[in-house]
């Protein structure tokens, strides 16, 4: 949890560690609590400053952090829905901080497991884990999409299914509640 020192630095003091390093600008939460529906978990409530307190919007490189640029992003281009790996919940509080701060309506979120490997490491392309590519070339896409609905527990076993067979299966609701974590992959 940043202690939020910055904020009470004067200026030859800001001045003083900017002759070393470039700062980086963050955004000042208060004891608000943020809370939303997550159309998977359910309801989700944080107080920031007891979670992460002050948090960075623009990197000392210069760039705009994630935070802020999801937000901006989002609200510019009309989202109005968000699915997106359950390990993005916890920033989900950030970005609210974030679109109230700015006036933007934000959009309804829908955060899902992640596959897993045996390990309990999430699959990603930045681990050269298998990736759709390579998946593609053996299996048709009405095989993968049949294995996914296997995965999620909507059907006992994996076989071909198409895109709309697979929606008419599937349900938010329905969704197993073993799912709440994660899915291994083997």
């Amino acid at each position: 949890i940043y202690s939020g020192r910055c904020r009470t630095l004067t200026q030859n003091e800001r001045q003083f560690l900017s002759q070393t390093r470039l700062p980086a600008k963050r955004i000042a939460v208060d004891n608000t609590c943020t809370s939303f529906v997550d159309r998977y978990y359910g309801l989700q409530q944080c107080t920031l400053a007891h979670v992460c307190g002050d948090f960075i919007i623009r990197r000392a490189d210069g760039n705009f952090a994630y935070q802020l640029a999801v937000v901006v992003d989002d609200a510019e281009t009309g989202v109005t829905e968000v699915v997106r790996g359950n390990d993005l919940l916890p920033s989900t509080h950030q970005q609210l901080f974030l679109y109230e701060k700015l006036g933007f309506c934000p959009p309804q979120f829908f955060h899902i497991p992640l596959l897993l490997d045996a390990d309990g490491r999430r699959l990603s392309k930045r681990n050269k884990d298998t990736d759709m590519d390579i998946l593609r070339q053996r299996f048709s896409p009405q095989e993968l999409i049949g294995y996914i609905m296997q995965l999620c527990g909507f059907t006992e076993h994996s076989f071909a299914l198409s895109l709309d067979e697979a929606l008419a299966m599937f349900s938010c609701k329905k969704m197993p509640k073993f799912l709440k974590n994660s899915i291994i992959y083997r």
